[in-house]
């Protein structure tokens, strides 16, 4: 371990050389090698900042991006982003190095949930994360939203089966009817491994990434009967631990093909527990399952196809059809939270991936946020704005200072049907879909402007309110598709990529709204008069802002009850 200079509390670096030992029959890390030293250094980091004896929870999904091979250098770079109660996120950066031209790739970054195991009846709460660069901020403030979808994602996946149920009742002999299908039976697996002290921490507990190690064994070898070559893992789904084992347990591992889809498979690994006692009346303990995903490569390094499966059982019917709703939502993570700033798009609302637009929504205003290069353009009393330009991309923001709470500011900007109070580029605006308490779509009308015809948008409003004192409230908006509402012929349907409202409190009567709206095409003709100086349509927004804001108390009320 290196220790470096002006490390946080909850942060641990790591370096490995690869060894042969490390390494499948191509000279290539084994993934199941590298999950175990990401879950070691995870664990550190979390042990560091608890100062207790800490244990994995769950694992987000992990992509594996680049291949490490024999003679090359692992780095790990773990860092406890923030800690709740009993639980904290631990984040990690892994790459590799090349000895010889000391080239460094990213191969994965990955989030892990750690709890607390002290000893005895002792309880531990968790110290607050110091926070000493932006990145920490940064990092800090998403790991909230993290955890939202931690804590949804087993919802969207019931709802996304019952879906399926209801759509595919006459599915359970679509299968029977393909040719060249293999039957799952066929790469049904079984390894049985006993847990030695070597396997466990000082407390004797199993270490999370052995487990894993041992899972990614027994599915390569399930995926390897399918294709008749050598598996690659590319990814593994989120998953957490269900429960405990320790030295001395004997863990059964049962794997087996749920789907394939074209060019890659989905492996489904159950891991059973028996002490001794157990073991010998058939009685197990459930601790953990999970789903990985392989690519498989011919000799010339071109993807392989993967011959379609067919279920045999019931429950092999389940499974076929989970792993096409956890394709949905993996499908959906991974083109949400990689798009490009600098492409407007406007994603489609599906419950495969609502949890990730809500997601992508508020963390691309928060970054946002953070960026730094800020230039101001204009002052008047208590308003400021200022532009930021960064790869062709124009972002405004507004800075105002309101005498009124941070939290009736909150509840009054984040109801947009109360927008057309203030904001004469309003038209309409009504409530689509209220999904919950903090997401709503709304359908938003504006005026024509230099004789154009009217626009439209439809945006997801994302609200959250502080975690802790010195957080802001935050609203955040970006466009979506809902099939419900069309594009009208009456109006040109327009995009916001990021806007929104952050508001820090300054006190007990007083507050600082910024606002930051992504130029986009669909916006731009609303400010560009502004931009160029001859008009002042921004500050004048600004100022009835202020003014609806600080209304009287009589008023406000009215307003909210």
């Amino acid at each position: 371990m290196q220790p470096a200079q002006g490390q946080s509390s909850g942060q641990v670096h790591t370096c490995q050389t690869i060894f042969p030992v490390h390494a499948t029959h191509r000279g290539e890390l084994s993934a199941g090698q590298l999950l175990k030293w990401i879950d070691t250094t995870a664990c550190l980091a979390a042990e560091k900042h608890a100062g207790v004896s800490c244990v994995t929870a769950s694992v987000d999904d992990i992509q594996f991006e680049e291949t490490a091979r024999v003679g090359q250098i692992i780095i790990i770079k773990a860092k406890v982003n923030r800690a709740f109660t009993t639980s904290m996120e631990v984040g990690v950066k892994v790459t590799v190095q090349d000895i010889l031209t000391s080239v460094q790739k990213l191969i994965s970054v990955a989030f892990s949930t750690y709890i607390v195991r002290p000893v005895g009846d002792e309880k531990v709460n968790l110290k607050p994360v110091k926070l000493k660069s932006p990145q920490d901020h940064l990092e800090h403030s998403l790991a909230i939203e993290r955890r939202r979808i931690r804590l949804d994602h087993e919802h969207v996946f019931e709802t996304l089966m019952q879906e399926s149920n209801m759509e595919d009742c006459h599915c359970d002999n679509v299968s029977d009817t393909e040719e060249d299908t293999i039957s799952t039976d066929l790469t049904h697996v079984q390894s049985i491994e006993l847990v030695l002290p070597p396997h466990a921490n000082h407390h004797g507990n199993t270490f999370g990434g052995q487990i894993m190690a041992w899972m990614e064994t027994v599915a390569t070898i399930s995926a390897s009967r399918l294709c008749h070559s050598y598996p690659i893992l590319k990814s593994v789904d989120m998953f957490k631990f269900r429960g405990p084992s320790t030295v001395g347990d004997r863990l059964v591992f049962k794997a087996i093909v749920n789907n394939t889809f074209q060019k890659s498979v989905e492996v489904g690994v159950r891991v059973e527990a028996y002490n001794c006692e157990e073991w010998t009346t058939g009685q197990a303990r459930h601790i953990n399952s999970a789903f990985l995903i392989f690519n498989a490569v011919n000799d010339k390094g071109e993807l392989l196809i993967f011959p379609r499966v067919k279920p045999t059982t019931k429950d092999g019917l389940r499974r076929y059809h989970g792993a096409i709703a956890r394709r949905r939502i993996r499908l959906a993570r991974k083109y949400i939270l990689s798009n490009k700033e600098d492409t407007p798009s406007s994603d489609l609302w599906d419950r495969s991936n609502q949890t990730y637009l809500s997601f992508s929504n508020v963390a691309t205003l928060t970054v946002l946020a953070t960026k730094c290069g800020w230039e101001i353009t204009s002052t008047l009393d208590n308003i400021k704005i200022f532009t930021h330009e960064e790869s062709n991309i124009l972002t405004v923001k507004v800075e105002m200072q309101v005498r009124i709470p941070s939290n009736l500011a909150f509840f009054l900007l984040s109801d947009f049907r109360l927008r057309r109070q203030w904001d004469k580029h309003y038209l309409t605006c009504e409530v689509v879909e209220n999904v919950n308490e903090d997401e709503k779509i709304y359908h938003i009308t504006s005026p024509s402007v230099n004789g154009d015809k009217p626009k439209d948008f439809v945006v997801l409003v994302s609200r959250r309110q502080p975690c802790k004192t010195g957080d802001p409230y935050i609203i955040a908006v970006r466009s979506v598709t809902l099939t419900s509402v069309p594009p009208s012929p009456n109006y040109c349907r327009n995009e916001i990529l990021c806007a929104g409202f952050l508001i820090h409190s300054d006190g007990n009567n007083s507050c600082k709204v910024s606002y930051f709206n992504h130029v986009t095409s669909g916006v731009l003709p609303y400010l560009a008069a502004n931009l160029t100086g001859s008009s002042k349509s921004i500050e004048d927004t600004a100022s009835a802002c202020i003014r609806f804001l600080q209304m009287d108390s009589s008023r406000i009320y009215s307003i909210l009850f």
